[in-house]
C-alpha cells in the first residue's frame, strides 16, 4: 500500500491484533482495534483544533483535556460498580419485606481505592 489511509494501523499492531485471535475473542479484538481507530481520531481532532483556531490560546491543554475527557469517558470502577449493585440489592430486599444491614458491606467497598 503507497499512500495509507491516516488511520491506517501499523503492520506490527495488526499482527498483534490477528495474534490475539488465539487467546481473545473476537469481540475484545475487534473493539481493541475500533478502540485504537477512535483514539488515533480523537488525537487528530485535537491537532486540528490546534492549528485551526485563530483566537490565542483558546485550544490551550485544558480545552484539550475537556475535548478527550467527554470523548472517552471512563467506564465505572469496579468499585463504583459493587456500590451500585449493593445498592439495587438493597432496594429489592426492602421491596420483598426481607431488609438487612449492608452497612459493613458498604463501607469496606467504601474503604478500597477508587481505581
Amino acid at each position: 500500500m503507497t499512500n495509507p489511509h491516516p488511520i491506517t494501523p501499523p503492520t506490527e499492531l495488526v499482527q498483534q491484533w490477528a495474534d490475539m485471535l488465539s487467546h481473545r475473542s473476537d469481540h475484545d479484538v475487534f473493539s481493541f482495534a475500533a478502540q485504537w481507530g477512535a483514539d488515533q481520531e480523537l488525537e487528530a481532532c485535537c491537532e486540528w483544533l490546534k492549528q485551526e483556531r485563530e483566537e490565542p490560546g483558546w485550544a490551550n491543554r485544558i480545552n484539550l483535556h475537556f475535548l478527550r475527557a467527554a470523548r472517552r469517558p471512563k467506564p465505572p470502577s469496579l468499585k463504583e460498580q459493587a456500590l451500585l449493585q449493593l445498592d439495587t440489592l438493597n432496594a429489592d430486599l426492602a421491596m420483598h419485606g426481607m431488609g438487612c444491614d449492608l452497612s459493613q458491606i458498604r463501607r469496606a467497598l467504601e474503604a478500597l481505592p477508587n481505581d
